[in-house]
């Protein structure tokens, strides 16, 4: 199983043949796994991917699944399983 590589930072744009973009707020994208990509924390696949540029982020409910985090220089990921 490919995982997710995080040496370079990240790009959507390496993955975009194995993940669906389903919400870009130009900072802020959620991505959906169609390929069984891997985790870059736990090696596993995931469902969905959160990519935020910002420093911070809040959520108004928790996500209702184990979840990853990860993060480059530039970038936070959440992946929830």
């Amino acid at each position: 199983m490919e995982r997710i590589a995080l040496e370079n930072g990240f790009s959507m744009h390496d993955y975009r043949s194995k993940l669906k973009l389903l919400k870009d707020g130009g900072d802020q994208r959620v991505l959906e796994n169609r390929d069984g990509v891997g985790c870059p924390a736990c090696g596993q696949a995931f469902d969905r991917l959160f990519v935020s540029e910002r420093s911070t982020k809040s959520f108004e409910t928790p996500p209702d699944r184990p979840f990853c985090l990860a993060r480059t220089d530039e970038k936070i990921l959440l992946l929830t399983h």
